[in-house]
């Protein structure tokens, strides 16, 4: 079979979706079994999502003590269903948490192909959920146990019902009900996992095309007899419960602490200007990247079509928004990246200009050696002589990615050129996800903390120590989620409290002379049992842990006495 026709026939029916299904599992896997916790983010919702199948609360969010009122509860009963299916709580692995953003990273992609094919047709759907598949921020965000993969899946998946209901409006595939059934259904997930993010893209893409193409009639084919019911059954029982929980106090501090301080300024320090995105996405879109230049004139020239038409409304005003927006993180505008794919699969059924090839190659070429560049950084400021064979593959094979992809997009063998970058880009991240980066000691204090203390028996979930752990000056959430729920955050005081009640305390260096002050006071003597000393990457700062036990033997525990050996 000759290239052309293995893309035929892979991406006919139901295949086009469930092979670009595969290219995002592909992409994302290495990364969900080997990567150790992230803070912050990642271990939060990890935590959170453990606290509720130890409590059996799955209505009030919390992370330990605190009430979490910043998302809504989606992600955390996906993660919650994830864990009970092949896990347990008690056993803090991190990879079955991570599962619900795999497969919200695997339903993108198969939504984008479906929704291009509508316009495009199947060879192209194909490849259009396949680059979003690849694409360096969606396969890293799929080994990441947060909200932003299920939303992109879902949000994408309400987008693609939406195009095909347009496209039918436009003697386009004809739709059932069960099209309808998917808007709705995609919508509320997405509600139910981040809010009103979906709602804003989803509204933004359905305004812009109702004004440009000054008429509104393919609006009234989304069932609006039975979707909005079917919206509040979904996520009305929630918004009641936790409204009843919380004496409406979740509403207040989602809207009024979390949501409202985005719009107004750069909040949590996370501010920056208009532009942030756009010089981003060259490389967060990587190996996409390649096409976006073609995929973006194409769109201009060809925005009297209805699939070219409909991607620009769904990337152009939801890409401004963002933009405009004061807070900004790398991650917010994933929702829009399945149309700069369909835009790049669209950009392929025509001879590319020499503007469009030449942009490509070199932008991605610049992408490719910057990510071979970073990884070179990674092990020369933080690895060792055993990590330099993974820090070659890696980037070489990121570099080749860029470069062969340039190479041969120049050479007008496009579609070559974006598989032959995919396959690369997806080799290259696996290596860096699988193997560079968790190797990479320094980064990984809280795993070796909690590592140490399992080779020391002294994790109270081996039933060996008291609980709970006490940690002074070092409260990062990954350490929470791997010694547990009651470990207790705080300073030397709890340290030395802890050692006076033989439960192991872990001392940051700069609580060390007070958390010696007060064991001197108490007449109290500790073994040092490890050493740990790293970076804490979300302020880069160096770190130097030491995990302690009172250095008397624990006494026994009284026997209780027998009813009739009781004293009157």
């Amino acid at each position: 079979m000759t290239f052309q026709s293995t893309l035929q026939w892979a991406s006919r029916g139901w295949r086009g979706p469930a092979f670009a299904a595969l290219v995002a599992l592909i992409a994302g896997l290495p990364g969900v079994f080997a990567m150790p916790p992230l803070d912050r983010d990642e271990s939060r919702f990890a935590q959170a999502t453990a606290q509720m199948l130890e409590t059996g609360d799955f209505v009030v969010i919390r992370f330990q003590d605190e009430p979490r009122f910043k998302k809504p509860i989606g992600i955390h009963w996906l993660q919650a269903a994830s864990v009970s299916l092949v896990s347990a709580a008690e056993d803090r692995e991190i990879w079955a948490y991570r599962l619900p953003s795999l497969l919200g990273a695997m339903l993108a992609a198969a939504a984008c192909a479906w929704g291009a094919a509508a316009f495009f047709g199947p060879t192209s759907g194909l490849l259009a959920g396949a680059m979003l598949g690849s694409t360096f921020l969606l396969s890293t965000e799929a080994f990441i146990a947060k909200t932003d993969a299920v939303l992109c899946g879902l949000t994408t998946l309400a987008l693609a019902a939406m195009a095909r209901i347009y496209a039918a409006a436009r003697e386009g595939p004809a739709v059932s009900w069960r099209t309808r059934l998917l808007f709705w259904t995609g919508l509320s997930g997405a509600l139910l996992v981040k809010g009103p993010v979906a709602l804003v893209v989803v509204g933004l893409t359905a305004a812009a095309l109702v004004l440009w193409d000054r008429r509104a009639d393919w609006l009234a084919r989304f069932g609006w007899a039975w979707g909005p019911i079917l919206l509040i059954a979904l996520v009305g029982p929630w918004a009641w419960a936790v409204t009843v929980a919380t004496d409406g106090h979740f509403w207040r501090e989602a809207i009024m602490g979390d949501l409202a301080p985005k719009l107004a300024g750069g909040h949590e320090s996370h501010g920056a200007w208009p532009g942030y995105h756009t010089l981003g996405v060259w490389f967060l879109a990587f190996p996409l990247s390649l096409l976006i230049p073609a995929g973006l004139i194409f769109g201009w020239r060809h925005r009297a079509e209805p699939g070219v038409r409909f991607a620009l409304c769904w990337l152009v005003p939801a890409w401004l928004f963002f933009e405009i927006a004061p807070t900004k993180l790398v991650h917010y505008t994933l929702p829009t990246y399945g149309a700069l794919a369909w835009l790049a699969a669209a950009a392929l059924q025509a001879p590319i200009g020499r503007l469009g090839r030449w942009s490509g190659a070199i932008l991605a070429g610049l992408a490719g050696l910057v990510f071979a560049g970073v990884s070179f950084y990674l092990v020369s400021r933080f690895g060792g002589a055993a990590d330099a064979t993974a820090a070659a593959a890696a980037g070489g094979f990121l570099a080749a990615a860029g470069l062969v992809g340039g190479f041969m997009l120049v050479s007008k063998a496009p579609k070559g050129a974006i598989v032959a970058a995919m396959g690369l880009a997806i080799m290259g991240h696996g290596v860096l996800a699988a193997a560079l980066v968790p190797g990479l000691a320094p980064l990984w204090l809280s795993e070796r903390v909690a590592r140490a203390m399992a080779e020391a028996r002294l994790l109270p979930r081996q039933g060996m120590a008291p609980p709970p752990v006490a940690v002074a000056g070092y409260a990062e959430p990954s350490l929470v989620f791997a010694l547990g729920t009651p470990t207790d955050l705080g300073d030397a005081p709890e340290a030395a409290l802890a050692i006076a009640t033989f439960r192991p305390a872990v001392v940051e260096a700069a609580q060390e002379a007070a958390f010696r002050r007060l064991l001197d006071a108490r007449g109290l003597t500790v073994r040092q049992v490890r050493e740990v000393r790293g970076l804490n990457y979300s302020h880069g700062a160096p770190v130097l842990l030491r995990i302690y036990v009172n250095a008397e033997p624990r006494p026994a525990q009284p026997r209780a006495l027998p009813p009739t050996e009781a004293a009157p």
